[in-house]
């Protein structure tokens, strides 16, 4: 089998954030796959190639096919994530799509799996060349649940009345391969990818890291490994590929998933399955402590993150990140027209609604002292921290953005088609605001991609723990609740009075109370982070809720007053059916094969 044109080792340096001296870049692009035995480093590219694949974005194209954010772009990749909302979602028009990449990823995976054990990975020792085939082997099988995890989350459906999954490749594919599969159960996707995850703690630490000489694990000091030997191996020069922490995680997203009201029939995790991997994985970030007090902020933590190397440890909030690359890119898709930006992304009223009052309660409870007239006065601190309101500054030079309908600037409502915002808000969460996008003084800084937070694993844990046996309940192990959770959470944001959260103690009460705060509470917390489409699909929400338009504020000046009008509209329309909790099996896929058969509902 030939591989074509095989991705650099030197690229894989700037995606990952370990390196050391043994990654070289291949000297020829066109390799029998026997080469690899020979050669470390083509050996490695083939790995290296399913992290280069990880689905992984900064840009929060999801968002805008929610009733969380609409787009101004007329063409790209929010463009096409709005079509899929109004209307255009389809087998053959599907941006949401992971099956060929995730395949992709998975047949480098189960290359490296055939083929880890021939491979002279270190010439110097025997129990050299064993540790880094341990490392090279636990990361093929994390990866290949990983990109079969988001496989399934993309494509399980119903069909026939039965959740199914997807086809597994538990083998590398030739030209004489049968590709005409039939689809895998849900249950039967589920246990495999668990499997694949056991399987890669069983060669993988829990963390990267460098020991001294009698802090060698046993199995490797036995076999006469030293400390040099090991840290090479599994040292700190490997932080940032996938270790057991890591993994502990995958297992809390995947159980949740599952438990999930869109997955449950297949009775594969219950919710006390899903507190319980949520808690184990949070026992290695200290339990509830793993709540970071800067972990709302983690975009714009200007000296923690100018501060991180390659090697750096993870922040406290950080499970697993990305390279800290330094560059504009996200600022000059997003910030207002103003600051030379595209303003792309536009949140919309309705997410704005969502944040409550500082002193905890929604702004529709009688107990919020609400002004509809001074809309984002002492409101819940993190509004002010992720969307840039009418007012508000931001960049190096502090420039005000104005977005009302009657502003004399491009950063008014409706003002250029494709520049300005139509919802009347802008995106402030995930940018820098210290960057400079002047022509003549344009400057850049850098930027932490966060690919698991704590404050993920945090909420999938109070999901989970309320579902099993409601808001104050230690649930899987742990010695908090789902109520413990939201408190902390809610807490370091700055919710409450008087040092105290009375609507949480009145959800606290009620699990379906609970129910709606804890999902909201998710809502705000990860909110452009690309994972509200798919939560909106797992909870199976009313499809009324899942066609909500999304809502912009038209402001305007009263010519007698002075004072701002606050009228809101109907931004743009979502329009989805009642068979798209799934997504769609590519048409394209349906075609060639007939032993794969749609979801129910897609053509």
């Amino acid at each position: 089998m030939k591989l074509s044109r095989l991705l650099l080792i030197s690229a894989v340096l700037v995606s990952l954030t370990s390196c050391d001296d043994l990654f070289e870049p291949a000297l020829e692009n066109n390799q029998d796959i026997s080469e690899m035995y020979k050669d470390p480093t083509f050996a490695r590219g083939i790995l290296d190639n399913a992290y280069l694949a990880l689905p992984y974005s900064t840009s929060p194209y999801t968002d805008v096919a929610t009733d969380d954010a609409v787009t101004n772009e007329n063409s790209g990749d929010y463009f096409n994530h709005k079509k899929m909302a109004t209307g255009s979602w389809a087998a053959n028009m599907n941006p949401v799509s992971q099956w060929d990449g995730r395949y992709h990823a998975i047949q480098y995976c189960n290359l490296m799996l055939e083929n880890c054990d021939k491979v002279e990975w270190s010439y110097s020792s025997e129990i050299l060349n064993q540790m880094y085939c341990d490392n090279y082997k636990g990361n093929a099988y994390a990866l290949r649940g990983l990109h079969m995890m988001y496989l399934l989350r993309a494509h399980a459906g119903m069909v026939d009345g039965q959740l199914m999954g997807v086809p597994i490749h538990l083998s590398s594919e030739d030209s004489k391969s049968d590709f005409n599969l039939p689809r895998n159960s849900f249950k039967e996707c589920y246990d495999q990818i668990m499997s694949d995850f056991d399987e890669a703690l069983k060669y993988l630490p829990e963390q990267y890291a460098d020991v001294d000489e009698d802090k060698v694990p046993a199995k490797y000091a036995q076999k006469g490994a030293t400390n040099a030997e090991y840290n090479r191996a599994f040292g700190t020069n490997h932080r940032g590929k996938i270790d057991g922490r890591i993994i502990s995680a995958f297992k809390a997203q995947l159980a949740i998933l599952a438990a999930s009201p869109a997955y449950k029939s297949a009775e594969v995790a219950s919710y006390e399955d899903a507190a319980k991997y949520a808690a184990n994985c949070l026992s290695e970030f200290g339990g509830l402590d793993a709540v970071d007090p800067d972990g709302w902020k983690w975009f714009c933590n200007k000296s923690l993150i100018d501060g991180l190397g390659a090697t750096s440890e993870n922040p406290k909030e950080i499970i697993w990140r990305g390279n800290v690359d330094e560059s504009n890119t996200l600022e000059t898709d997003n910030y207002p027209p103003s600051l030379y930006g595209s303003g792309k992304l536009n949140p919309t009223q309705n997410l704005v609604d969502a944040f409550p009052m500082a002193n905890g309660y929604p702004i529709t409870d009688a107990n919020a002292e609400y002004d509809a007239k001074n809309p984002y006065q002492n409101r819940d601190p993190r509004l002010a921290a992720y969307i840039l309101v009418n007012g508000d500054k931001i960049g190096s030079t502090d420039g005000v953005v104005n977005t009302a309908a009657d502003s004399k600037t491009l950063d008014g409502l409706n003002k250029e088609n494709g520049k300005s915002t139509k919802t009347g808000y802008y995106l402030r969460k995930l940018l820098r605001p210290d960057v400079n996008l002047n022509p003549s003084s344009a400057t850049k800084q850098k930027h932490l991609s966060a690919r698991i937070r704590t404050t993920e694993i945090l909420l999938d844990y109070a999901e989970a723990a309320n579902e099993a046996q409601g808001p104050k309940a230690n649930v899987g192990g742990a010695n908090y609740s789902a109520y413990d959770v939201i408190k902390a959470i809610r807490e370091r944001a700055g919710i409450g009075e008087f040092g105290e959260d009375p609507y949480l103690e009145e959800c606290a009460q009620n699990k379906d109370k609970m129910r709606e705060l804890i999902r909201n509470e998710r809502r705000l917390e990860l909110c452009f982070e690309n994972h509200r489409f798919w939560d909106l699909r797992r909870w199976k929400v009313e499809l009324p809720k899942l066609n909500e338009a999304a809502k912009g504020i038209n402001i305007t000046t009263d010519a007698t007053t002075g004072k701002y009008i606050y009228k809101t509209f109907d931004a743009e329309e979502r329009n989805y059916s009642d068979y798209m909790y799934y997504g769609p099996i590519p048409y394209s896929e349906i075609l060639k094969y007939s032993n794969l058969k749609q979801n129910d509902g897609w053509k």
